[in-house]
């Protein structure tokens, strides 16, 4: 019978010249992860016959699996191909589009914060069963929004994939959305803190972005922490002021619901931060 990929004839040096002009073609057509429809299409195969051909190729170890179904490819002169791992955030832009990487991971991109975080915060449009999970022994955390609030990102290259990740302003006010994805409220302070001083600083946007998010809680943090941390910014004060809602928020959800109540902001002080962004419950 004639096959066009000879998943049992190997060479001399492990793979056969057949198989080997296939896995070139997979490195060359495919820009990141790739299921076994897209490399159906780029072998120019029926759907059965790729998966089978790709299961063959990732046991051989000339290609990883990174989750049932979605494959990668490794470099050629890899020592250890069933060791290699795909990137996270290709990852992340492959299985949960339309997406952006967000939280502590844009402030770490972005130089907000020198702090290192293990997880990848994904902000995705998809349904997610799970805010927690694992691929390829990389931590996830996964948070759903509505498509409409997918905006405020930039592009970014990683290798041949194009990525998106919140850019520093709207990624502060995604912290003070939700300070879980920014690591807490201290940490969060800290961040605010270099924001202020950054060069993409734009305080226009930054409430734009704050009212299109449609969480007036982020108008209650953020005027509370100008103010906590000794910032001196009296405009953004005054327009965080204005915009306060009625009714009390927690400064930090993650915390227990106790403390003292500023009324000026509506807000339970349930973590007190200090001028040096200190944290003490």
């Amino acid at each position: 019978m004639n096959d066009p990929l000879n998943i049992t004839a190997v060479s001399a040096r492990g793979i056969s010249e057949r198989n080997r002009k296939a896995l070139t073609t997979l490195h060359r057509g495919a820009s990141g992860p790739f299921t076994a429809r897209e490399a159906a299409n780029l072998l120019v195969l029926d759907a059965g016959r790729a998966r089978r051909f790709l299961a063959y190729l990732a046991s051989a170890g000339w290609l990883a699996r990174i989750r049932r179904g979605l494959y990668a490819t490794v470099a050629l002169d890899i020592a250890e191909p069933a060791r290699w791992r795909e990137d996270s955030w290709i990852v992340a832009a492959k299985l949960f589009s339309p997406c952006y990487i967000g939280g502590w991971s844009a402030c770490e991109h972005w130089g907000l914060t020198e702090q290192v975080f293990q997880k990848t915060v994904v902000i995705t449009a998809r349904p997610i069963r799970r805010r927690r999970m694992e691929i390829q022994g990389a931590p996830f955390h996964l948070k759903a929004v509505s498509q409409e609030k997918i905006f405020g990102t930039e592009a970014v290259w990683r290798g041949r994939t194009r990525v998106y990740v919140s850019d520093p302003t709207r990624t502060v006010v995604d912290i003070l959305d939700d300070p879980k994805i920014g690591g807490g409220i201290r940490h969060v302070a800290e961040i605010l803190k270099s924001y202020l001083s950054h060069e993409s600083r734009n305080d226009t946007l930054l409430l734009e972005y704050a009212r299109r998010l449609g969480n007036r809680t982020v108008f209650k943090r953020l005027g509370y922490l100008l103010e906590a941390v000794k910032s001196d910014e009296p405009g953004l004060v005054l327009a965080c002021r204005k915009a306060v809602s009625s009714g009390i928020s927690l400064l930090d959800p993650g915390a227990p619901r106790k403390g003292r109540f500023a009324r000026r902001w509506n807000l339970r002080i349930n973590v007190t931060v200090d001028s040096e962004g200190v944290m003490r419950r």
